[in-house]
């Protein structure tokens, strides 16, 4: 089955007690075992949900996994990556992160005895030099966030191979619809399903799918020990979310290729961080490994200062002023105040994310609408 197909379909099987075509809610905490010390499929919630093992099913499929975890946070997924390290390990991760990772990298990680350090992941050379005897992960998002680099997932899995390194790759900006890193060999993707997946801005969630089962049985130990798996309902709401993934997704690229288009053109504009535009420094990698679209998440940096900047994201009508992306309605927002000010100062100036910077999630609104807002936001 085609992906959309899949989407549909994968994980939502009608349910044969009554027929229903959407799979009922399992809110149950706990599950009747029939003999003492022997397990039915499941037993309590934290350990196994069919709700949640619905959801994780489809999204298996849709990134060609051998397994996937659904957690309440993709925060939380990204922490039990971290958990798979020991005291005095590495974790190398691309400079172009979120900011709640590199603020869980530095400010929790690192409390545990385990180093991190940034590199810039789409410079390949740079990014293996950066690699140390006691590293014991590499961490990438394609496309980065905020500046929407672009990082060559095939090449760096290769790196990771000859090093002996698992790669996992934040692949939130690009969805499945886009790019599937496991293909390219990675060994673990990573999904804030509060984003595209759910798509409505009314989930909070995370995912995690891998390649390999024994990796699979790992972070499966983790989750369930720790416990941060996603509710039911919740399971419920990304699942809902799953079947238009594809149609959303797609509409919303071609309308962000047409704000950077028409923002490119701007003099009020100094330049526009799109994978799309060909003078994107990493366009011919993105034109081969982004399937179909180059996303709908587009960065640009005004004319102006830091105060200037606060004025346009706060001036816009149709564009709300909010931090989180991916979903039905479009958001603007400024990273150094917002979504990555948890960054040390000098480390955001370092990782080239300026005063001027804004942040656009283009949502499903009609494109000539979000053109005329921002262009009247411009002109405060």
């Amino acid at each position: 089955m085609r992906f959309r197909t899949r989407a549909i379909h994968v994980g939502n099987e009608r349910d044969p007690a009554t027929g229903a075509i959407v799979p009922p809610i399992h809110l149950a905490a706990t599950f009747v075992q029939q003999q003492a010390g022997e397990w039915g499929e499941f037993d309590y919630s934290r350990s196994g949900n069919p709700t949640r093992k619905n959801l994780e099913r489809t999204l298996a499929s849709l990134e060609d996994g051998c397994g996937a975890l659904a957690f309440s946070s993709g925060m939380a997924a990204t922490h039990c990556v971290t958990m798979m390290l020991q005291p005095g390990d590495h974790i190398l991760a691309g400079s172009d992160i979120y900011g709640g990772t590199y603020r869980i990298l530095h400010k929790i990680v690192q409390r545990t005895g385990v180093r991190v350090s940034l590199a810039p992941s789409h410079d390949l050379t740079r990014f293996e030099a950066a690699i140390q005897p006691n590293t014991r992960l590499l961490w990438i998002e394609s496309p980065g966030n905020p500046l929407l680099t672009i990082t060559d997932i095939a090449a760096c899995a290769a790196i990771a191979r000859r090093h002996r390194i698992p790669l996992a790759v934040d692949s939130t900006f690009a969805t499945p619809v886009l790019t599937r890193p496991l293909q390219l060999g990675a060994d673990i993707v990573m999904h804030s399903a509060t984003k595209y997946l759910g798509g409505h801005s009314d989930v909070l969630g995370g995912a995690l799918i891998v390649r390999d089962p024994q990796r699979y049985d790992q972070l499966y130990f983790i989750q369930n020990a720790t416990g941060a798996t996603l509710s039911a309902f919740d399971s419920f709401l990304v699942s809902r979310g799953l079947k238009t993934l594809e149609l959303r997704v797609l509409e919303q690229s071609r309308s962000a290729a047409r704000l950077a288009e028409f923002l490119s053109g701007d003099r009020r504009v100094r330049r526009v961080l799109y994978p799309g535009l060909k003078d994107h420094p990493n366009h011919a990698i993105a034109a081969t490994q982004m399937q179909g679209a180059f996303g709908a998440m587009l960065t640009f940096e005004i004319e102006g200062d830091f105060e200037r900047t606060r004025s346009v994201v706060q001036s816009t009508r149709l564009f709300q002023l909010a931090v989180s992306l991916g979903a039905v309605e479009s958001l603007i927002e400024q990273p150094a105040s917002m979504s990555h000010a948890s960054y040390d100062p000098a480390d955001r100036a370092a990782h080239g994310i300026g005063d001027t910077l804004i942040r656009l999630s283009v949502g499903l609104e009609h494109f000539e609408d979000l053109r005329d807002d921002l262009d009247q936001a411009l002109n405060v």
